[in-house]
């Protein structure tokens, strides 16, 4: 796991995005900006989920991410874009 929070603040969303892909890595954000970075600019991508939550607290991230993986367990995230609100789940693009 790798968190820019704790690992790297100051990297701005085109490290972010390019990091995570080199890496092979699933971006888990908050940040509506990186929908724009794939769907505008094109950025390519392992996969993204977009949380957007009316409770940010880490709490609630974490009960929804269990919930959406626990509803969805064999599902592929590569290449994909997820929107998860509390009440829904959406596969963009």
């Amino acid at each position: 796991m790798f968190s820019v929070y704790d690992d790297a603040r100051g990297l701005d969303d085109n490290e972010i995005i390019q990091k995570a892909f080199a890496e092979n890595r699933i971006l888990i954000t908050n940040d509506k900006d990186f929908g724009e970075k794939i769907f505008r600019e094109n950025y390519p991508h392992k996969g993204v989920i977009l949380l957007r939550l009316e409770d940010e607290r880490f709490r609630n991230k974490i009960a929804v991410l269990r919930s959406f993986f626990h509803t969805y367990p064999d599902i592929s995230l590569t290449e994909r874009f997820v929107v998860i609100t509390e009440t829904k789940i959406r596969f963009v693009g």
